[in-house]
């Protein structure tokens, strides 16, 4: 079977080959083992790859890239209206050739697709992801307003998925785990939490984009409001981004110690960081399910996140952390000094992740997207004995670590 798949996922020449936005790419390689062949339709950026960007190592998956489009500014969304009609004839030839289509939502090259499929009857099978919050507050784009209310309505004549289980919500729009560990990776991480144990200093770890819209702010406030109560602790954050010389910056001027900045960090030594925090911090804004948060579980770090989408409903369910409201910075750091006067209700949370990170591997992902196929049109795909993907290492990126020294006899 052929599949198109569209999203706004950012991708790269690095050399002669195309890469993209790692955690995706590194998702995209598992469901193209269900399928004989895979087209990506994407947007392609200039200037080098960022350190997070992962080629593919599928051989069956072809990307096809268009300009990119959009932004902030009256001049970038006009930029969108003219880039529209290359990526209406991009995607209508691949609809052409493709037997199931899976658009990535919200994106304004998904919203285009979305409307084509409206017009169109062919290809016969259709899956929307739908990633970010299904059911927001408000404080976004209307280009996502609308394209959640063209999928509640069903204009695409598929199937959506989506994160966290909603009230009304229709028989198309499904409840979906998002994937983002190997069988491997949830054993050994199994196998680090087992001998863990809450100690002094705390290590709490932020992984992601260095921005406040992911709450790098309020994640430094959490950790000044640790320090104001006496609490030893040690702050990792892994990501990168222009406004990280503000957030080092913010940290000299508090005297915030014991925190270090250490840019993006390839995959296979991120599992370090897990295997060594006890807390992982994620006061964003905006959220469907965060992968870190399922990546650390998987290694026993309890996750103390902002209460938007899925989030509040997994941590609940599965007793595996703790959601608060995105600006509750005084009730995070309650949250952790809680824990560390009951280190037994830590570890109680952590064996909990633990068993709740097996929800979110590939293995499960492609069962479940045989599952579906199987269930709204009758469809079998064949699911590999060992689930079979993509696991080539992160681009390294070296910047230097900006650290505030640690003391074990108190705060500089």
């Amino acid at each position: 079977m052929r599949l198109l798949i569209v999203s706004h996922t950012p991708h790269y020449h690095a050399g002669d080959q195309i890469v993209g936005w790692g955690p995706t790419v590194r998702e995209l390689g598992y469901l193209a083992a269900l399928f004989d062949s895979v087209v990506h339709v994407a947007v392609g950026y200039p200037g080098p790859a960022p350190a997070s960007a992962l080629p593919y190592a599928a051989a069956n998956v072809r990307v096809r890239l268009v300009e990119p489009a959009g932004g902030d500014t009256l001049r970038d969304k006009i930029g969108i209206l003219t880039a529209y009609p290359n990526y209406a004839r991009v995607i209508r030839e691949e609809m052409g050739r493709a037997d199931a289509i899976h658009v990535r939502c919200p994106a304004n090259i998904s919203l285009l697709a979305l409307w084509q499929l409206g017009r169109r009857e062919l290809p016969p099978y259709r899956w929307v992801k739908y990633a970010g919050n299904w059911r927001p507050d408000g404080g976004e784009p209307r280009s996502y307003r609308l394209q959640r209310r063209w999928l509640t309505e069903n204009r695409h004549h598929g199937v959506v998925t989506v994160n966290g289980r909603w009230p009304n919500q229709p028989n198309h729009v499904v409840s979906f785990y998002n994937p983002c560990l190997t069988d491997e990776e949830a054993a050994q991480g199994g196998t680090l939490a087992a001998g863990k144990m809450l100690g002094s200093p705390v290590e709490l770890l932020f992984v992601g984009e260095l921005n406040e819209g992911k709450g790098v702010g309020r994640v430094l406030r959490v950790a000044l409001a640790l320090q104001n109560r006496g609490i030893p602790f040690r702050l990792r954050l892994l990501g990168d981004g222009p406004d990280r010389p503000r957030y080092e910056a913010w940290v000299r001027e508090n005297k915030l110690a014991g925190t270090s900045f250490l840019g993006w960090v390839p995959r296979t030594q991120v599992a370090d960081y897990y295997a060594a925090a006890h807390f992982i911090l994620l006061p964003s804004r905006s959220e469907g399910w965060p992968k870190v948060l399922s990546e650390a579980m998987a290694y026993g770090v309890v996750p103390v996140a902002a209460a938007v989408s899925s989030i509040p409903q997994i941590l609940g369910e599965t007793r595996a952390g703790v959601a608060l409201p995105v600006d509750d910075v005084e009730g995070m750091a309650e949250a952790i000094a809680g824990y560390v006067t009951e280190p037994e209700r830590w570890a109680a949370a952590g064996r909990a992740g633990v068993v709740a990170a097996h929800r979110f591997t590939y293995g499960a992902y492609q069962s479940a997207v045989a599952g579906l196929f199987s269930g709204a049109w009758g469809v079998h795909l064949s699911i590999p004995e060992k689930p079979v993907g993509h696991e080539p290492v992160l681009i390294p990126a070296q910047p230097d670590p900006v650290n505030v020294p640690y003391s074990s006899n108190g705060y500089h």
